[in-house]
């Protein structure tokens, strides 16, 4: 039995896909559709192994009523952009709407105590959404970023029953306006990737530490969880950090402290 021969087409699609993209500029990938890159790194500089990107959020200084990441967050990724399909209800579109951050309050049983917590994708070093995902879309980068390839998402949602935080959301309409660094579409899922447009641009801060910085309580930094003389390696060597769900024993790369 021979296999299909590959037409002359698809070569040539092959090669311009395989050639890295040395400047910035924008391509067209599709009529009506432009593929912009800015701040490209030339070949051989993507995500290093020698670094691992994470976050310590310190739950003492996180605000209650406080929505400042969360919204930093919407605007960031243009999640503010979508609207609210008419005819559904508000308890349907709050429950459907992405949320790659949201604020969760935490009682303790004996004292009454209440903890507010941002909660995000974790960035798992042995992250379930990637074991389960049958394409390949859900996939783990070197430097450690937990992301979703809106090309081979299939949208099977496998990934959001693995992920122990619901941290991921699934896109249930037509999508009319969207950022060119966050692209989405029907039928995908996506969650929290660390503001990894500003990561390859060489920021050193996400959208969401920015505005909680702005606001005065300074609860989130993000950081090199690899590089000891990082602001984020240095406050967790000071203070006392936990995993959310540690027994998983997924070692994420979100801490938190004041718990």
């Amino acid at each position: 039995m021979t296999g299909k021969k590959e037409q002359p087409q698809d070569m040539k699609r092959r090669e311009c896909i395989g050639k890295p993209v040395l400047a910035a500029g924008a391509v067209s990938v599709a009529p009506g559709i432009l593929l912009t890159v800015a701040n490209a790194k030339t070949e051989g500089e993507g995500a290093s192994s020698n670094i691992r990107w994470g976050m310590l959020i310190d739950s003492n200084k996180c605000v209650d009523n406080c929505t400042a990441c969360v919204d930093a967050c919407n605007q960031e990724n243009g999640i503010d952009l979508m609207q609210q399909p008419k005819g559904q209800g508000d308890e349907m579109w709050n429950a459907q709407r992405p949320q790659w951050i949201r604020k969760v309050k935490l009682r303790d049983r004996q004292t009454g105590e209440v903890t507010n917590l941002p909660m995000m994708c974790q960035h798992c070093e042995f992250p379930p959404c990637v074991d389960v995902c049958p394409t390949g879309a859900s996939f783990k980068r070197a430097d450690g970023i937990v992301m979703v390839d809106r090309h081979t998402c299939i949208g099977c949602r496998y990934c959001m029953m693995a992920c122990p935080y619901k941290a991921r959301s699934f896109i249930h309409q037509n999508v009319q306006e969207q950022t060119v660094r966050a692209p989405r579409g029907k039928g995908c899922v996506e969650s929290c990737n660390l503001c990894v447009h500003r990561v390859d641009s060489g920021a050193s801060t996400t959208a969401c530490q920015d505005a909680c910085d702005k606001d005065g309580h300074k609860a989130i930094l993000f950081g090199d969880l690899k590089d000891p003389e990082s602001q984020l390696s240095k406050a967790l060597k000071e203070k006392s950090s936990r995993q959310i769900r540690a027994d998983l024993e997924l070692n994420t790369g979100v801490r938190y402290t004041s718990l």
